[in-house]
């Protein structure tokens, strides 16, 4: 792992930095990111280490090698090949990576064939990112929460990073699956924070459901997807705590706290009501808040998955039980 200060370097390419909602410089000058610059078992590259540490760690050059590495198994809109469709729950690094060079040796970012990357999401993307500048050292999460810029009348759910900046001294969120700025998300290197940004936390957006401001069913996986609403907002909080805690699930893994389609119960929206409120506070730089949800989440089985999820399959295919401890590289 090289040890360097890239705050500069990182956010080459980005926009100009963005303020929080208030004006203020909200990050206490005593907190400490350098737990995200360590890999989870989630990040680590494994015996792939170097292949790793040959990407700049530079939003704009890792998120082309992101893009280069795996595509979208949906989003795509390509008709993918079949016998590659359960690299989606390839929810290692290592496995990713062990995937893609099983098709290609050498360098990642030589350009692949579409139809021969590896496919995954915007959590895969995401995770990859966050892998490249914890290899170089550099304090990296992913987050998730709703995109409100792929469309003008629906929230997607959706995973982006989180890159820590020492100089500027504050968290950068970037989108690794945007290229180019949008209309909807001008600064896609350099995503504002806050509940009227282009990107809101899962948290955020559950305290806009709860505070009647915002049409649950307008937050899901897509427009005409049966997987979205009051009970999808309240799951999204429990996914963005586990990343917060260095537990980077699939987006599709499920555990005991969470709501199901059957309806939201008033203990589901309870506990989530709480958690979100962590979140929020960490956010706003509580160091202590943020080491309560940690602790939470590595330790409370009610918020928490423990050791094993039970893996839903955006297919339809049955659901089968998953070991977190089991990391296949």
């Amino acid at each position: 792992m090289t040890e360097t200060n890239l705050s500069e370097d990182t956010r080459s390419g980005a926009a100009s930095p963005t303020e929080h909602p208030d004006g203020r410089d909200w990050w206490p000058t005593d907190y400490d990111p350098s737990p995200w610059a360590i890999h989870s078992p989630y990040s680590d590259p494994g015996r792939y280490r170097d292949l790793l540490a040959a990407v700049p760690p530079r939003i704009p050059a890792l998120s082309a090698v992101a893009r280069n590495l795996i595509i979208h198994y949906r989003a795509s809109g390509l008709d993918l090949p079949e016998e590659t469709k359960d690299e989606i729950n390839a929810r290692w690094v290592a496995t990713i990576l062990d995937l893609d060079q099983q098709r290609h040796s050498g360098p990642l970012a030589v350009e692949r064939d579409p139809m021969t990357r590896v496919q995954g999401c915007c959590r895969d993307h995401s995770l990859f990112s966050a892998a490249v500048l914890r290899e170089h050292a550099v304090p990296a999460r992913i987050r998730y929460g709703f995109s409100h810029y792929f469309l003008p009348d629906y929230d997607f759910d959706h995973v982006i990073v989180e890159t820590w900046l020492p100089e500027e001294h504050r968290w950068l969120r970037f989108d690794p699956e945007i290229a180019e700025p949008m209309k909807l998300l001008p600064t896609p290197q350099d995503i504002p924070h806050g509940p009227d940004s282009p990107f809101t936390t899962a948290a955020e957006s559950w305290q806009a459901y709860r505070a009647g401001t915002i049409d649950p069913q307008r937050y899901g996986v897509a427009p005409g997807v049966p997987v979205g609403g009051d009970w999808f907002l309240q799951g999204a909080v429990f996914y963005d705590a586990a990343f917060r805690a260095g537990i980077e699930l699939l987006l599709w893994d499920g555990w005991a706290p969470l709501s199901s389609p059957e309806g939201l119960t008033a203990d589901e929206a309870a506990a989530a009501d709480e958690l979100s409120e962590l979140i929020i506070a960490a956010d706003s730089g509580d160091a202590d808040a943020e080491r309560r949800l940690i602790d939470r989440v590595r330790t409370d089985p009610r918020v928490g998955p423990g050791t094993t999820v039970q893996t839903n399959s955006p297919y339809g295919d049955p659901p089968t039980t998953t070991d977190l401890t089991a990391v296949q590289a």
